[in-house]
């Protein structure tokens, strides 16, 4: 074999094994919220406990993913893309041979760390392993992985659990991840950054951690304790005061997890509250759907009906992504996150009138019009906040988006899953039926997903003006894997947040 066929060939297993890779964690994130009612059967926690397993995950995502990328380009990234398939096996196991809830989140919380990994290591070693064109169709193949993983989790876990039970996604994910490994030791080499400082960010990792872990811990039991019990109180005192231990350590160490000195950068900063906003309230709304979707008192769908009736917001979003970049170009990226926040404030106020009495249908509209206005969004959020900083600070911009994304995720999770226990339990202790406290607590939940929504118009109105030069293949793909889970670690121009 002579040396160009081995460069082809060890750039085609780097990108199988990304690919692959990044498929599978997208499609198991995106399943998990499918799975609870049936895993809640099965081991006697409660839906409410097991939203744990979805907070936990991404918990866990916003303290690791910077520290897994650092890992990597200090101790070689083919090294640690495999530890974290290695884990990713680990976790799958522990969860699909779990007898109760306590293990399944034990095991999401070690998947959440797995699967950040995967994602930053990986995306690292497609970018190594390919330059010019060939880079740009790389990155746009793992963009649509990403997005077919998403789009196909939630049917993938809906018909698993009618066929295999709900082990079975686990088990399919386990022996994917083996194979992904084999692939990766036998055709992917070894790269690492020589420049890059050997000292990693221990602190930080720990401290974000130590941050959200009590934070989401009050909001999920404020219902049981009240908001402002001696217990609830503590939790905010321990988050307040580890977040401010996180930013004193991050403005003493030589390579921070955080670097302070982006946060000047208003772009930067609205971006990544757009960021925020997006995937909060979207993963948000999917967990809660998936429960109220599958009650008894409500529409009573089997897991499979649940999945394909989130299909049409995952379809949508990932219909609308690519084209984002263009219309992004033409109208200005801060008009385009506002049109599409703007879309998704329609789409939960619609929510925020969810009835008893309603029928799936009546949940389609509101659904296409949060999934579109969520690609609109977030796509060109997801550009500016690379393009926003010099090319010595992309890998940090990057960095603080990604944390941002995880972050909205687990802690709107949590309060959406608060404010539905909450409105439910107080229904029925006033009588209501529990179809009515059921979509009460819906309603409720949206309309907390609708005023976050709307702060994103008003962050849209106030980001900088300027406009931006045509997209490119590289910002389809990172708009299509930005929406839904993480973005490239380069920069990608094109897309702007202002006109």
């Amino acid at each position: 074999m002579d040396n160009r066929a081995a460069v082809s060939t060890r750039a085609g297993g780097v990108l199988a094994a990304t690919c692959i890779s990044t498929l599978v964690v997208n499609a198991n994130t995106s399943a998990v919220s499918i799975l609870l009612p049936a895993i809640s059967e099965d081991t006697g926690m409660s839906v409410t406990d097991l939203q744990w397993a979805v907070t936990g995950y991404s918990l866990v995502g916003a303290a690791v993913i910077v520290t897994s990328g650092s890992l990597g380009d200090v101790f070689g990234r083919k090294r640690v893309f495999q530890l974290g398939l290695l884990l990713f096996v680990v976790s799958c196991v522990i969860i699909a041979l779990a007898q109760s809830g306590g293990m399944v989140i034990a095991g999401r919380v070690i998947q959440g760390a797995a699967g950040a990994t995967i994602l930053a290591c990986g995306l690292s070693l497609l970018s190594v392993a390919n330059d010019g064109e060939e880079q740009l169709r790389a990155v746009s193949l793992w963009g649509a992985a990403a997005a077919v993983g998403a789009a196909a989790g939630p049917l993938l876990g809906g018909l698993l659990v009618d066929f295999t039970g709900w082990q079975g996604l686990f088990w399919i994910d386990a022996v994917v991840a083996v194979v992904c490994m084999v692939l990766t030791f036998l055709t992917v080499g070894e790269s690492r950054d020589p420049d890059r400082p050997r000292s990693i960010d221990y602190a930080g990792t720990v401290l974000i951690a130590a941050t959200l872990t009590p934070l989401i811990f009050a909001f999920t039991k404020s219902g049981d304790w009240g908001w402002l019990s001696a217990a609830t109180l503590g939790c905010f005192a321990v988050s307040i005061a580890a977040g401010y231990a996180f930013i004193v350590v991050e403005g003493r160490v030589a390579v921070p997890l955080l670097d302070l000195a982006l946060l000047r950068n208003r772009v930067l900063v609205g971006s990544t509250i757009a960021i925020l906003i997006g995937a909060g309230t979207i993963n948000g709304l999917m967990y809660l759907l998936s429960l109220y979707f599958q009650d008894p008192a409500t529409l009573n769908f089997s897991p499979l009906e649940a999945g394909l009736a989130t299909l049409p917001a995952t379809i949508g979003l990932v219909v609308v992504a690519p084209l984002v970049p263009k219309l992004a170009a033409k109208f200005g990226g801060r008009q385009t996150i506002g049109v599409g926040f703007l879309l998704t404030t329609i789409g939960f106020v619609i929510v925020g009138f969810t009835d008893a009495d309603w029928k799936y249908m009546a949940f389609l509209l509101p659904l296409v019009l949060i999934a579109v206005g969520m690609g609109l969004s977030n796509g060109p959020a997801s550009s500016a906040a690379t393009a926003a900083v010099p090319q010595s600070q992309v890998g940090g911009a990057s960095g603080v988006s990604n944390m941002a994304r995880y972050v909205g995720a687990a802690v709107a999770t949590a309060l959406a899953a608060t404010i539905y226990g909450t409105v439910i339990a107080n229904r029925t202790a006033d009588g209501a039926a529990q179809a009515d406290a059921l979509a009460a607590g819906l309603a409720g939940a949206a309309w907390l997903m609708a005023i976050f929504s709307f702060l994103g118009v008003l962050m849209a109105l106030v980001m900088k003006r300027h406009r931006p030069p045509a997209g490119t293949l590289d910002d389809a793909a990172a708009s299509a894997a930005a929406a839904l889970h993480t973005l490239p670690t380069s920069a990608t121009a094109g897309v702007g947040t202002g006109r």
